[in-house]
């Protein structure tokens, strides 16, 4: 569903790993002129691959669906807060950079601060 051309909250199908039907949560923001994806993983909602393991396939696959620069994009994952007494279950969202060679840098932990800052953007 678009809700305009600034701003887009739906669930958004993809092909997993082996083409296994698999679903998350996307917002794409426009931030000062940057597309900021964010995408959510749904757990048990989720019939096939996690956002994490989907990576850049799941980005690639979002910009040719939303018609974006696929090198022009802020990618955010998010782990939504699963009520869980285990502090891994906790909200947590990373951005991910595509083109880096070192794990430790390809994952960028973001605050809630930075996150809000997108949201109100």
């Amino acid at each position: 569903m678009k809700v305009s051309t600034d701003y887009y909250d739906e669930l958004f199908d993809f092909k997993g790993q082996w083409d296994m039907p698999s679903r998350c949560g996307l917002k794409i923001r426009n931030v000062h002129g940057t597309p900021v994806i964010i995408v959510t993983e749904l757990y048990q909602e989720n019939p096939g691959t996690s956002v994490t393991y989907a990576g850049e396939s799941l980005a690639r696959q979002i910009c040719d669906s939303k018609n974006l620069d696929f090198d022009k994009i802020r990618y955010i994952e998010c782990t939504p807060d699963t009520n869980s007494k285990l502090s891994f279950y906790d909200e947590e969202f990373y951005e991910v950079d595509f083109k880096a060679t070192d794990l430790t840098k390809k994952y960028t932990r973001l605050s809630p601060e930075q996150i809000e800052d997108i949201k109100l953007s």
